[in-house]
């Protein structure tokens, strides 16, 4: 009877959305939900960072309660962070296990943060000469404040220049505060340089970079899904390293592409994933392609092995990553950053309908009616990747694998399966607890 009522009162949620995009969409649309506005009560509460950041530490929540992001998801999402957290795992790794376990953690470029790592960077640097590297500062997306460079000196002028900048944020507005704008320059004080992959998978004679979906519903124990679906964002001009002022060229993201002269609104800049994958196989062969989605699986859960013991986990959050991959001339996956807040804006119609079916998934496995067993592998469009463990799809035999060989329970890109997804209805939810 108890279970029935509380079933009952969650069958009206009380929703909160801070962004304006496709997320308000889909929370508008969903059956039982209702938005609150200002301070009113809720249930779950879709927010941006900044949001967080000042209202998480002062928040009740009720045993039911979800937010869509952890307290200090930035260990995962600030492009330094990231980093230093990677380093310190694969040394624990290799300390406790071994130079060939250790090597698996291979797939992040050198990096090096800035100002802090300045000397040592330095070093590497005069190591290589000739060597393309690319600056990014730690906290900004969308391509903002990127720049490559391959002299010392290109370091020396953006000192110089971010030395300036900090001064003319000193100035104050007539009301004796700073802009928003200069806030955001404010706030942005590091950088990481890492070196640049000169050696990019090209289709077409065009970079690209994958954007790859996972849900993590809990990090004590890691509990995280994979999304089927996501895309390669392409530039729009053909790649060259004798040219690497050229922003269109070097730089997939779609808010730097949308900006070049010739981008068409309608075609966009990016492929599904499946239509990626279903390229690759017909020019590398199944077993290739294969390997490399396994070697992505491995990035995913690796990376988020890394910060489990510093992420502060807490029943009430969920987060879902957008990760950035760049395949190499050789299909080696490199982990480049880890988005908290992945663009949920359509480019396209395309795109708008993949967003739409992305996060409704996600409010299925958060399942804030509790529809959900507990014992699911797939919801919708999400495969159980990891659960404290390797979950292995239905068709393994454990006993002809060994502990770093299994295939996971993923199925990113896979077309088959999409186009099942297709033919039975978007709409429709899968749940399967086998």
């Amino acid at each position: 009877m108890l279970q029935c009522l509380l079933r009952e009162v969650r069958s009206c949620v009380r929703y909160k959305c801070g962004l304006f995009n496709t997320i308000q969409d889909v929370l508008r649309q969903r059956p039982g939900w209702v938005e609150v506005k200002d301070d009113g009560e809720w249930d779950f509460n879709w927010c941006d960072v900044g949001w967080l950041r000042e209202n998480f530490d002062h928040s009740y929540m009720e045993e039911h309660v979800r937010i869509n992001h952890f307290r200090n998801h930035y260990e995962l999402t600030r492009k330094n962070l990231m980093v230093k957290n990677l380093k310190r795992y694969r040394k624990n790794l290799e300390r406790d296990i071994g130079r060939m376990e250790a090597s698996r953690c291979d797939f992040f470029p050198c990096t090096f943060a800035l100002p802090s790592e300045y000397h040592l960077f330095v070093e590497e640097f005069k190591r290589s000469p000739g060597s393309t590297w690319i600056m990014k500062p730690v906290a900004k997306s969308q391509g903002k404040g990127i720049f490559l460079f391959r002299k010392l000196k290109d370091i020396m002028d953006w000192k110089k220049t971010r030395t300036h900048i900090q001064i003319d944020n000193t100035a104050l507005t007539q009301d004796g505060t700073r802009s928003e704008e200069q806030k955001d320059t404010a706030q942005v004080e590091s950088y990481v340089a890492q070196r640049y992959i000169e050696n990019p998978y090209l289709i077409n004679g065009r970079k690209f970079d994958l954007r790859v979906y996972v849900l993590v519903t809990s990090y004590v124990p890691l509990k995280a899904w994979l999304y089927r679906d996501g895309f390669a964002r392409f530039s729009s001009t053909r790649f060259s390293l004798s040219s690497i002022d050229d922003k269109y060229m070097h730089l997939t993201n779609v808010a730097v592409q949308k900006t070049a002269p010739d981008y068409d609104p309608e075609k966009g800049c990016k492929w599904q994933m499946q239509q990626l994958r279903r390229y690759l196989t017909a020019k590398h062969g199944r077993e290739m392609v294969e390997t490399l989605f396994k070697e992505m699986d491995n990035i995913f859960v690796r990376s988020l092995q890394s910060v489990q013991k510093v992420i502060i986990n807490d029943k009430h959050c969920f987060e879902l990553y957008g990760y950035d991959i760049l395949l190499d001339q050789n299909l080696k996956p490199w982990l480049i950053e880890v988005n908290a807040s992945p663009s949920h804006t359509p480019s396209s119609q395309e795109d708008y309908e993949m967003k739409c079916r992305l996060l409704e998934d996600t409010l299925n496995v958060v399942d804030m009616e509790g529809r959900l067993t507990g014992k699911e592998k797939r919801v919708g469009g999400y495969d159980l990747m990891w659960n404290d463990g390797p979950v292995y799809r239905e068709d393994v035999n454990l006993e002809t694998f060994g502990s770093s060989c299994f295939t996971a329970n993923t199925h990113l890109g896979n077309l088959t399966v999409l186009l099942m997804r297709t033919f039975c209805g978007n709409k429709s939810l899968h749940f399967q607890d086998k």
